[in-house]
């Protein structure tokens, strides 16, 4: 009785505080699930997940991300890289807000509204609204380097590259969603105020590319006590060369880490793994073991979850584990369907920040916004939910 009372306790701090602080949220919701199931060894859990090595490098993994960001947005270098896109109004219009949602800021959504505001030409401004929440997002789906991406990978304890060749099949289908929606009918081109400058697409983008593409030869090459010395490694080299490029000082890069906040995402990854330290020692994985659930319906709490907290962390930190303690390991392809399942509910979220910035920037009204991503939200929806029931039969066959 206990452990249901300290779960569900803990589900809502999760809910509840991880609006203002998923960090906080997810320290709060792991001490309320361990006075309640674990009280003795709760001190000495939080302290040897603290102190893990693995969880101080993914600490600062996560804490480099968001000054990379800010490196690129303060001087420049990503404005640099939107206006070398000579690649025609439609992709154009796709790429761009993608591109911009690789920085992990607050606010970011009003640095591509904007671009698409203005490019989108004769768009109504619910599909313009449309546009730029789903583009701007898809990256999330295959890009390593992101901590949505990182976070989840670590709850679901699947290696970080496995699940790519099925996420890049799901970006793909996306793509086409979203072109299918909100662009099929949309002619004309863009006018360019200045000349294409090879060295302003290629310097930022490096920046862009450099962490992934280094991270997997450094994992293929060379054999490290931690794996996360290598994706540290990795990012640091990003970090690097977007101060040399932005030709970054001391002085601005105190101004960037202060609006960036590295510190908050370093908490907060350290109080993700700490919940899940403490779910696994409460005893609950064993009781939700003999609860009857499905992939599927596991696959529809992290879209429902992705709706009401406008999340992925926190999602995914609930359902993964509740998944690796009911069916043991996660294969990559079930790993992508709910990651993909979480991130539908996401991109409509009215609890979303980035909905609620574009909403009100281009002066749409919510409903307004829903009833235009129903539409492709509820065929992806659809395909993942049709995809993992396969899955399930052919599983029962075998």
């Amino acid at each position: 009785m206990n452990e249901w009372i300290g779960f569900f306790l803990a589900m809502a701090c999760l809910l509840l505080f991880s609006q203002k602080n998923i960090g906080l949220a997810m320290f709060l919701g792991a001490f309320v699930l361990g006075i309640f199931t674990i009280p003795n060894r709760l001190p000495l859990t939080i302290f040897s997940c603290i102190c893990n090595p693995s969880t101080i490098l993914l600490a600062l993994i996560i804490g480099l991300i968001p000054l990379i960001g800010g490196i690129l947005n303060e001087t420049g270098q990503i404005d640099r890289l939107i206006c070398n896109l000579r690649i025609g109004k439609k992709p154009f219009l796709m790429l761009s807000p993608a591109l911009i949602g690789l920085l992990p800021m607050p606010g970011g959504a009003l640095l591509s509204v904007p671009i698409v505001d203005k490019a989108g030409g004769s768009i109504p401004k619910e599909k313009k609204a449309g546009v730029n929440i789903w583009f701007r997002h898809i990256l999330f789906l295959i890009y390593p380097i992101s901590a949505d991406y990182i976070i989840s990978t670590e709850a679901a304890q699947i290696e970080l590259y496995q699940p790519l060749s099925y996420l890049m099949v799901i970006f793909v289908f996306s793509i086409l969603l979203g072109y299918f929606f909100f662009l099929r009918d949309e002619t004309g081109k863009i006018r360019y105020e200045r000349d294409f400058s090879l060295k302003g697409l290629f310097l930022p983008l490096s920046v862009l590319l450099i962490a992934p593409l280094l991270n997997i030869l450094i994992i293929k090459l060379v054999s490290l006590p931690f794996k996360e010395i290598g994706t540290l490694a990795a990012v640091t080299a990003s970090f690097i060369l977007a101060i040399v490029i932005g030709k970054t000082d001391l002085k601005m890069l105190r101004k960037i880490a202060i609006e960036a906040k590295p510190w908050s995402f370093a908490f907060m990854i350290m109080g993700i793994i700490v919940f899940l330290e403490v779910f696994k020692k409460s005893g609950m994985l064993e009781i939700l073991e003999m609860i009857p659930m499905t992939p599927s319906i596991l696959y529809s709490i992290g879209f429902i979850l992705g709706f009401i907290t406008g999340r992925i962390i926190t999602p995914a930190g609930i359902v993964f584990p509740i998944y690796l303690a009911k069916f043991g390991v996660i294969s990559p392809l079930v790993f992508a369907l709910i990651y993909f399942g979480i991130f539908l509910g996401y991109v409509m979220a009215p609890t979303h920040p980035c909905v609620t910035l574009t909403i009100s920037s281009l002066k749409v009204e919510l409903k307004d916004y829903i009833r235009v991503l129903a539409p492709p939200v509820t065929i992806a929806f659809l395909i993942g939910l049709l995809t993992l029931n396969m899955l399930g039969k052919v599983s029962s066959v075998s």
